[in-house]
């Protein structure tokens, strides 16, 4: 990254800066996906992860009373695999096919060239901003979106706030760096008291701005999200801060632009800013639990009948990644939130 010496920025900034920059952005400039990238995520592991998140957005869909049109958007679709098999299943439901607007919001160009190449559906129309979402229903799908979004941290040091800056001393190397903050501006601004109990913050102020964009749409147009990331459900905050590269894990502050830098969720924070934005109805679990729920062994039992040994071996291997406990499991939180009136439960 071409960080200039003496630059002090804010650790969201700095973040931005690692992910996003147009010229030197981790995102902007590889695709990180699969067992040659950095990281595999759960469409990359499993076909069947894809068709039971599928499954439930047309169990959803018949819940909202099958409207005639509707949006389905996909949050960040990564390399484009889960959305190429949703589409796959969705050609077998015409009715529900025929009413869907698929869009993908997408900031990074050449990972939406790849969804391009991989997605075959005409269709599907990529998004630069959700306001650009017409006055439909609205099911949205975020599967390892809010996580690549950055964050700032607060650190409570002798009783009083600080923020984490990133600093480049004259070797241009960078350390971090705490400066005095006021929290209460900043809890006079976001209209919820974000640092009560807390030691420690991880806050996403973008996180903030999608939930509110994505909390009107459904409260003025119908529908729901979906969110699959990893995170935890303690409502004491802590630092998750991580960069990742070649499936290992490497020094935030030394990679930037070259690895993935990441945290987990505090999906109790997660529910906090939603009630903010109105009353919801609202449900979390783990994704062994649901991914359970929604079938996917007995779909496993139906496909193994006519496999070989080896490709069903293979099989319940790539589903035990996604739903033992040891691995992705109980590390992966799914929270879905709809219209408080709407009870929808499948899956939780």
């Amino acid at each position: 990254m071409k960080f200039k010496t003496n630059d002090l920025l804010s650790l969201d900034k700095f973040i931005e800066e690692s992910l996003y920059n147009k010229k030197f952005g981790y995102y902007m400039k590889s695709d990180p996906f699969g067992e040659k990238g950095d990281f595999i995520t759960a469409p990359n592991i499993s076909i069947l992860f894809s068709e039971m998140i599928a499954v439930w957005i047309i169990s959803f869909w018949e819940n909202l009373n099958c409207p005639k049109k509707f949006n389905l958007v996909e949050l960040g679709a990564g390399n484009g695999e889960m959305m190429r098999v949703m589409v796959n299943t969705f050609n077998k439901f015409p009715q529900f096919k025929n009413g869907c607007n698929i869009k993908i919001l997408e900031k990074s160009k050449l990972l939406k060239k790849i969804q391009q190449k991989k997605i075959k559906d005409k269709k599907i129309r990529w998004l630069n901003d959700l306001n650009e979402l017409n006055n439909l229903p609205c099911i949205f799908i975020a599967n390892e979106f809010f996580d690549a979004l950055p964050i700032k941290q607060f650190i409570k040091i002798n009783n009083k706030w600080n923020e984490r800056y990133v600093k480049f001393t004259d070797q241009i190397k960078p350390e971090y760096l705490d400066i005095p903050f006021n929290m209460q501006e900043l809890e006079k601004k976001i209209k919820f008291k974000i640092s009560s109990k807390q030691k420690f913050i991880e806050y996403s102020p973008l996180t903030l701005e999608y939930l509110k964009n994505i909390t009107n749409k459904i409260k003025l147009n119908d529908g729901g999200v979906l969110i699959i990331d990893y995170g935890y459900i303690d409502k004491e905050m802590k630092n998750t801060l991580q960069a990742v590269s070649k499936h290992k894990y490497t020094d935030v502050l030394r990679s930037s632009g070259n690895s993935d830098i990441t945290y987990n969720l505090s999906f109790d924070l997660i529910s906090q800013m939603i009630k903010k934005f109105g009353s919801f109805f609202q449900a979390t679990t783990t994704q062994k639990e649901f991914l359970t729920r929604l079938g996917i062994l007995k779909r496993a039992e139906i496909l193994s009948k006519n496999m070989s040994f080896g490709k069903k071996t293979d099989m319940y291997f790539r589903i035990k990644r996604l739903i033992d406990d040891r691995q992705m499991g109980s590390l992966f939180k799914v929270i879905f939130m709809t219209n408080k009136k709407n009870k929808f439960k499948l899956g939780f």
